[in-house]
């Protein structure tokens, strides 16, 4: 039997940001300028610039507002980069709800292959976050548009030390599913074992990707590198589909060495110790378009 026109809308569209061989996602975002205030987000000062050196590492997909679309994504289009289109955030005066300032039409008038959305559970504002989730949600379907939650457990009921729980993880993922969402961005627990309990909650057809979120106060460049790096590999081995990172990744000293390796750990399955094997040839060569076909 045929599908529906807007599934096949949203299939074709989520084709283009999943790898084909490894089912996996990769994206790279940049929006957190409004949510977390520009100042302390050195990495994308120069905006411009920090597109350029992740686009050069070819991710499957980068996340960014409307307003930098129109300015800094013109020497890539063509790519081959799909882009998530997000439409709302948080701010640092209203920390739990996420405000809608953009809108699906303007996302597909820009090219984009998903729209983007968040949402804090568990808090005062939960309920008008998922109406307008919901919302967002019939519509997309209307148009054949792929919706991601970036959906995380930070409501004022959630102490910060259950921020990660696998309970309250399973609630975003579960929540996000039950709203028509496609794709889920939340926080990894901590381990293999309670993040495949999560992943086991909503249907196998649905994605869950991973944030890069707060590594732990204190560690050193390369300590913080294998935080991430070891995060990322339990995560897929529990069963996630794919990552969506930001800040750790364009606040590294070498952004597009780090793309390239980070790619090869989540499509070809390196190892944490032949990822930065790969990062460390990269990030001394300087040698990019040499590992853009990722077969090399």
């Amino acid at each position: 039997m045929a599908e529906p026109m807007y599934a096949m809308g949203k299939a074709v569209r989520l084709s283009r940001m999943v790898n084909p061989d490894s089912n996996k996602m990769m994206a790279i975002t940049v929006d957190h300028a409004t949510s977390r205030g520009i100042a302390p987000m050195t990495g994308i000062h120069d905006i411009q610039g920090a597109i350029d050196k992740i686009a050069a590492g070819r991710p499957d997909a980068i996340t960014m507002t409307g307003g930098i679309q129109k300015r800094c994504w013109g020497p890539h289009v063509g790519s081959g980069i799909s882009i998530l289109h997000k439409i709302s955030n948080y701010g640092p005066t209203y920390p739990t709800r996420d405000a809608v300032f953009g809108s699906v039409d303007a996302a597909i008038r820009m090219g984009a292959d998903a729209v983007s959305m968040g949402c804090m559970t568990l808090g005062d504002y939960q309920d008008e976050q998922f109406e307008r989730i919901g919302e967002v949600s019939e519509y997309c379907d209307q148009v054949g548009m792929p919706l991601i939650g970036h959906i995380y457990p930070k409501g004022e009921s959630v102490p910060t030390d259950q921020r990660t729980s696998w309970e309250n993880i399973a609630y975003c993922v579960r929540s996000a599913c039950e709203l028509g969402m496609d794709v889920v961005k939340t926080t990894y627990t901590g381990d293999p074992e309670s993040m495949a309990k999560v992943i086991a909650c909503v249907p196998s057809s649905f994605r869950v990707v991973i944030q890069g979120g707060d590594a732990p106060k204190g560690l050193s460049n390369e300590e913080l590198l294998d935080y991430y790096l070891t995060m990322t590999r339990q995560a897929l081995d529990a069963g996630v589909g794919g990552v969506t990172m930001g800040r750790w990744v364009w606040d590294f000293e070498d952004v597009t060495a780090l793309v390239i390796a980070l790619r090869r750990l989540i499509h070809r399955g390196y190892s944490v110790k032949e990822t930065k094997e790969l990062l460390a040839s990269v990030m001394r060569e300087k040698n990019y378009a040499d590992y853009l076909d990722l077969n090399r």
